[in-house]
């Protein structure tokens, strides 16, 4: 397939001068820093990293990139690092899609900020629901492609079924479409398959999505990661704000990312207390089916969710009530906890009778 990834690029993106701060004119070394307008005397933040918030960050994060890039095996001018994966998600259509004319296709039941984005930015959203296993409908998406279709969003491993999406199913797609496929796999530490980075190199079309929301541990601090062709980063880079990621971000994200260990320990265990949680779900009279799951919850069909939902919150337990989304009738999605909070979930619904 020849591919142009200008061809995609709303001609105004393409023609915009991007921002220049003045941490972008400079790099290097320097003892005297009056060039950004900032507040010479320090922070009124207190603690022994108080000293570095008076200073605008690095607009480019390249430390965080470089420690992502040992451990990822991608190339740091491969890797844009966003407001959570959603920051990502929301620069696709920014630069790729022209408003009130182009579409995108995604695949319900998936993750919801797809058409939030699309409808946000006036994009057409066409849907391919998934087949009742949960895997793509390829013709179907081949049918629904048109000479505006600008993105096509498959999340693997899905949310909220659980299950990863077939691979060859998304080869197809990349071999075949000429526009952006992108990947989403923030929950792919959780996955028996492989991640889609390590394919960067043989599709220019490729988009990956990944997060440290997840099996890292660090929701709170906001940090999303897209993995793709230098061109397309540059894209990212041009449209972005100047300083979408805080110091105090970058600085944590850098600790947590010598902690590999650490993350593939609670890894193994949330998926060994998994299966755990899934047989015994199997095993109550309130569930009638639990879902193959290859992220860190589970999918669980319910004889009356609802209500089911109800007295779980008012026994202190909130779990996501999946019964309003195509192909999830009656469906609860519970994350994994620790042991103590899956077997508090499990004796709650024991007794629920």
């Amino acid at each position: 397939m020849d591919f142009n990834i200008n061809n995609l690029v709303r001609d105004n993106i393409q023609r915009m001068a991007p921002y220049s701060s003045a941490r972008h004119e400079f790099t290097g070394e320097a003892t005297v820093f009056v060039d950004a307008n900032e507040n010479a005397f320090g922070s009124p933040v207190q603690g022994t990293d108080a000293s570095m918030y008076n200073r605008y960050p690095d607009p480019s994060q390249w430390q965080v990139k470089e420690k992502i890039s040992q451990i990822k095996g991608v190339p740091a001018q491969n890797i844009f690092l966003g407001n959570g994966s959603d920051e990502a998600i929301d620069l696709l259509f920014r630069i790729f899609c022209e408003p009130a004319l182009d579409n995108i296709i995604i695949c319900p039941p998936t993750y919801g900020m797809y058409e939030v984005c699309a409808d946000i930015n006036n994009v057409l959203v066409k849907k391919v629901n998934l087949q009742p296993d949960f895997q793509l409908d390829v013709q179907g998406i081949a049918d629904a492609i048109d000479e505006n279709t600008k993105l096509i969003f498959i999340c693997s491993p899905n949310n909220p079924t659980g299950n990863s999406i077939n691979r060859n199913d998304i080869e197809i797609l990349l071999n075949n479409f000429d526009g952006l496929v992108v990947v989403d796999e923030a929950y792919i530490n959780f996955s028996r398959q492989k991640s889609f980075i390590a394919e960067l190199t043989e599709y220019p079309n490729l988009v990956v999505l990944q997060t440290l929301s997840k099996a890292w541990g660090l929701a709170g601090l906001r940090l999303g990661m897209a993995f793709a062709g230098t061109d397309i980063i540059n894209y990212f880079n041009k449209v972005k704000y100047p300083y979408n990621i805080g110091e105090h971000t970058q600085q944590l994200v850098l600790q947590a990312l010598h902690k590999v260990e650490q993350v593939n320990e609670w890894t193994r265990t949330t998926v060994e207390e998994k299966e755990k949680l899934s047989k015994q779900l199997s095993g109550l009279a309130v569930v009638t089916r639990v879902y193959p799951s290859d992220a860190n919850f589970i999918l669980a069909q319910m004889t009356e969710a609802d209500k089911i939902f109800k007295y779980l919150v008012q026994q202190g337990i909130i779990v996501r009530n999946r019964s309003s989304v195509i192909l999830c009738d009656n469906c609860l999605r519970i994350t994994i906890g620790t042991p103590e909070e899956n077997n508090t979930i499990i004796n709650a619904l024991a007794a629920y009778a």
